[in-house]
């Protein structure tokens, strides 16, 4: 069973930039996020990542975390949206769709799961971008894993975290 992490920030730490992760994503990140997720059964993410990012398709099970009735990407026919706890979601989307969770929410849900440690790997991307909003200390949340691997594709830098 493994529970992964993924992320992208810019430079100094912004999550996104008029809104949207896109805003500090580069494309060397964006060839390796993609190809990432069809390694996972199911993809979780928050209600703002649901409803700032492009969710329509996902090579997997999508489950949207959410207190609104109103499910964001409802026109992705492998979306669910469940009003439960992370912690709670990640047990529940393990008994149904399968081992291999990928969290593709933003810092807060990150967070969040870090400290009740259920996150097993953590793929970071850090991207020359700048001037972003919703900072978040990437250096601080490498310290909660035992091991890490760093490499580099032109100016992206990519880690690779697991304990």
């Amino acid at each position: 069973m493994s529970t992964c992490a993924s992320l992208v920030v810019g430079a100094d730490g912004s999550t996104s930039k008029a809104g949207s992760s896109r805003g500090v994503g580069s494309s060397a990140d964006r060839s390796v996020f993609l190809a990432r997720r069809a390694e996972f059964d199911v993809i979780i993410i928050g209600g703002n990542t649901a409803r700032n990012e492009p969710y329509a398709r996902t090579p997997v099970a999508l489950v949207v975390l959410s207190r609104s009735d109103i499910n964001p990407v409802a026109q992705n026919p492998k979306s669910h949206l469940w009003n439960t706890t992370p912690a709670q979601a990640i047990a529940r989307a393990r008994q149904e769709f399968g081992p291999r969770i990928l969290i593709e929410g933003g810092g807060a849900l990150l967070t969040e799961l870090l400290a009740d440690q259920l996150i097993d790997e953590f793929f970071l991307t850090v991207t020359p971008e700048r001037g972003g909003e919703n900072i978040f200390d990437w250096r601080h949340v490498l310290n909660h894993f035992s091991h890490f691997s760093e490499s580099q594709i032109d100016q992206t830098l990519f880690f690779h975290a697991q304990n």
